[in-house]
């Protein structure tokens, strides 16, 4: 399904509390909303709970800025045994503008877990 049919994972708003010395938002700041949103696609396919345990191909694309709607959606490109790889991709709305503009991708791999924090297989769907 394409970014534009479904709902986002996660939809929120930086604040001026989130911007780096340039005025942008952090890129950390983005980062931690990508990890949240996948840790939810991640936890819900595993039943359970997941750690991140790498982020790969993370390209920025444009900056955000204060006032923006931020928009994360998500989908499952590959599932291992114990592990999930989930791409990201982050939409912003400009403050005054409703074009959607893709501002960030990357793809997180989460890792389900048992009680303990050892690896578990994942369960069938």
């Amino acid at each position: 399904m394409s970014i534009e049919k479904r709902d986002p994972i996660i939809r929120t708003a930086p604040q001026p509390r989130d911007v780096n010395n340039n005025g942008d938002i952090f890129g950390g700041w983005v980062l931690s909303q990508m990890d949240i949103a996948g840790g939810v696609i991640a936890a819900r396919r595993a039943q359970g709970r997941v750690v991140t345990v790498a982020v790969e191909a993370m390209t920025f694309l444009q900056p955000i800025k204060v006032g923006d709607i931020v928009s994360i959606y998500g989908e499952i490109l590959k599932v291992g045994r114990s592990s999930l790889h989930i791409k990201l991709t982050t939409i912003v709305s400009r403050k005054l503008d409703p074009t959607e503009i893709k501002v960030t991708e990357g793809t997180y791999i989460f890792v389900a877990i048992d009680e303990n924090g050892s690896p578990r297989e994942l369960p069938s769907e």
